[in-house]
């Protein structure tokens, strides 16, 4: 049994409120439905880590967590609905007013990715981007996959690969269909290109607004 008891914190939560929605941080108002605490969880875990502010609208305004049994929702959402699995550590703060809000740490998985068992039954991985969570698409999950398998691969990547990787050094990277159109290959030859480059550490994957495209790491 973990005990929701706050400690004073009303300052140090309200520096953190200051700092607002960012890549690390994301207010939950509420936690009824555990599966989208899951998919911030899934989000920050496939990113640098990250922090839950529950009990916290998204205008920062403190509404406070309502009862105890809130943290075993989110403990629901780590154990259950994240896979695998993840470890969180929640800590309970007292605010003015007596109001308690709970902040929800987790850090960057060391394999990705770690997805989010979604009501159908699949298997979703989320990232975080600013204050967004974002969707990650079949191939950058299969690309995580590959590189947490492989270690140090030396690999021959020719004439194709020597092209994706200068493509992918443009500022917004390339995505795999102008990449496709440009080399003449088809889309699974790019995609397994993408995901040996990857697994290589020569390519990454940069969020351009509206989807991922490939993008060459330096050095």
């Amino acid at each position: 049994m973990k005990d929701i008891r706050g400690i004073k914190g009303r300052f140090y939560i309200a520096s953190l409120i200051e700092e607002g929605e960012h890549v690390r941080q994301d207010f939950k108002f509420s936690v009824s439905d555990s599966r989208k605490i899951a998919r911030s969880l899934s989000a920050f875990a496939n990113n640098d880590g990250g922090r839950l502010l529950i009990g916290v609208k998204d205008n920062g305004v403190i509404a406070g967590v309502r009862n105890e049994e809130d943290i075993y929702v989110v403990e629901q959402a780590a154990q259950m609905h994240c896979v695998p699995p993840q470890e969180i550590r929640v800590t309970a703060f007292k605010t003015d007013g007596g109001l308690t809000v709970m902040r929800v740490e987790i850090d960057r998985s060391p394999t990705r990715p770690v997805c989010v068992r979604e009501t159908d039954g699949s298997l979703k991985a989320y990232f975080r981007v600013k204050d967004e969570n974002i969707s990650v698409p079949p191939l950058m999950a299969r690309a995580w996959k590959e590189a947490s398998r492989r270690e140090n691969p030396a690999i021959a990547i020719g004439d194709a690969g020597r092209c994706l990787l200068d493509m992918a050094s443009r500022p917004s990277g390339v995505s795999v269909e102008d990449f496709m159109i440009a080399a003449h290959v088809s889309r699974t030859t790019a995609e397994d290109l993408a995901v040996t480059l990857h697994s290589m550490g020569l390519l990454d994957f940069v969020y351009t607004g509206s989807g991922f495209n490939l993008s060459a790491l330096n050095g």
